[in-house]
């Protein structure tokens, strides 16, 4: 099989200081999804779905919690050679520094990747939305006699100029490569794209920085320690030298670079139709498999609500919110357009029985929170009222951290009772 030859390599990113504080003690590929999921569960539930299955994780800022969803995740069979294997940077008598960019990530990782036989070598992000069958790319790349694949999203002219932008010729190889021209110079870099495409405006090839790379040439364009970044660097420099095929992507994709990407792609998949398919059986999304028990909910009014096992929910109303597993919602509370990330434990009956605790995990009693992202084992005391929106300004204090007008609670924080943030 074509996916025999086929090796996947996850960039797990630097520090993700964009998505901070999500990002504070955790990596960004092992930032909390859906209310369930790692970031991380989407390129490797591609990856499994495509049939590609031996995939390393390239990583290097706080790393622990990557390594340990990863280790408790991913088990295959003793008799196969399939693997998910995390990589940090690493000090060798090679190199003493740290990755200095995504091209510098794979150069100093080749070593681990040239122990295994494969021809190909699929690169992906460690931080998109999206729901790919990869063997389609392979099979252009490999009918085509192209040396590099990448993998392009048809975006409008407002968008193109934050992306890199490619142009093709008839035979959808690349010609020509600009990083986020400015506005003025985009007449000139529109690409022959479908015709659902041309009607919504969408005529310009963005870079989705999902690159196939055949194994010989990515080992030669390694050689070159001046070359740090695969789009700025790498690509540029290939297209014209080296035969590169665009392959157009027109489905659902988005990429979670700021809190404001990551909390809408969250709460759109409480929609009615959401445009990414949690429910797609061909397509699954794979995480680690745990023992929860069912959700229980009551007198509560739910709304477009995507709400994870474990849950424990007496609030009013819950609208257009999801809810993570093992969460704890109060009597009389009001949800609306919020990510609650859930808890890593339940806290036991015996105490919740006898009050030994004074704010539990989760949402307590009488709360209004809108515009809202909760991180993990949060309290947030009765009577808090926390309204996210366009009247906020950029803050930051020891226990929450305000971006774009959204509200974010930071991980394992404790909201006194009666807090108010953000009420007009």
């Amino acid at each position: 099989m074509i996916n025999d030859k086929v090796l996947g390599i996850i960039l797990g990113g630097g520090q993700g200081s964009r998505l901070y504080p999500l990002t504070e003690d955790r990596s960004k590929p092992a930032v909390p999804i859906a209310g369930k999921y790692r970031l991380v569960d989407i390129p490797i539930s591609n990856c499994i779905n495509s049939n590609i299955k031996r995939m390393y994780v390239l990583t290097q800022f706080n790393s622990a919690s990557l390594n340990q969803h990863i280790k408790n995740t991913y088990h295959f069979s003793f008799f196969s050679s399939a693997f998910v294997d995390v990589l940090a940077a690493e000090q060798t008598i090679h190199s003493d520094k740290w990755f200095q960019g995504t091209a510098d990530a794979v150069r100093q990782s080749m070593h681990h990747f040239l122990q295994n036989d494969f021809e190909y070598a699929l690169i992906l992000s460690g931080d998109q939305l999206y729901q790919m069958d990869f063997n389609d790319m392979i099979k252009k790349h490999r009918e085509s006699n192209a040396e590099i694949s990448i993998a392009t999203y048809p975006v409008n002219a407002k968008d193109a100029t934050s992306f890199g932008i490619l142009k093709t010729n008839d035979e959808n190889t690349i010609t020509s490569f600009i990083e986020k021209p400015s506005e003025d110079l985009l007449p000139d870099w529109t690409s022959d794209v479908s015709q659902q495409m041309k009607n919504e405006g969408r005529h310009y090839l963005a870079s989705m920085g999902i690159y196939i790379f055949n194994r010989d040439l990515l080992v030669k364009l390694m050689t070159n320690p001046d070359t740090v970044d695969f789009g700025k660097e790498i690509i540029p420099q290939a297209i014209g030298e080296h035969k590169t095929l665009s392959y157009q992507y027109e489905g659902y994709w988005t990429d979670i670079g700021n809190i404001d990407s990551f909390f809408e792609a969250n709460l759109g998949l409480a929609e009615n139709v959401p445009k990414f398919n949690l429910y797609d059986e061909e397509n699954r999304i794979y995480t680690r498999a745990r023992i929860l028990p069912t959700s229980k909910v009551s007198g509560t009014m739910l709304h477009k609500a995507v709400i994870g096992e474990g849950c424990i929910i007496n609030a009013a109303k819950i609208d257009t919110c999801v809810i993570g597993i093992r969460s704890r919602i109060g009597k009389e509370a009001v949800v609306s357009n919020t990510y609650m990330m859930g808890n890593d434990s339940f806290e036991s009956l015996e105490e919740v029985a006898n009050n030994k605790i004074e704010i539990m995990m989760g949402i307590g009693d009488r709360c209004h929170i809108n515009n809202c992202i909760i991180d993990k084992n949060c309290r947030i005391g009765d009577d808090t009222k926390i309204n996210g929106g366009p009247h906020l300004e950029d803050a930051e204090t020891d226990t929450y951290f305000i971006k774009d007008g959204i509200v974010v609670i930071k991980k394992e924080a404790t909201i006194p009772k009666g807090t108010i943030i953000g009420m007009n």
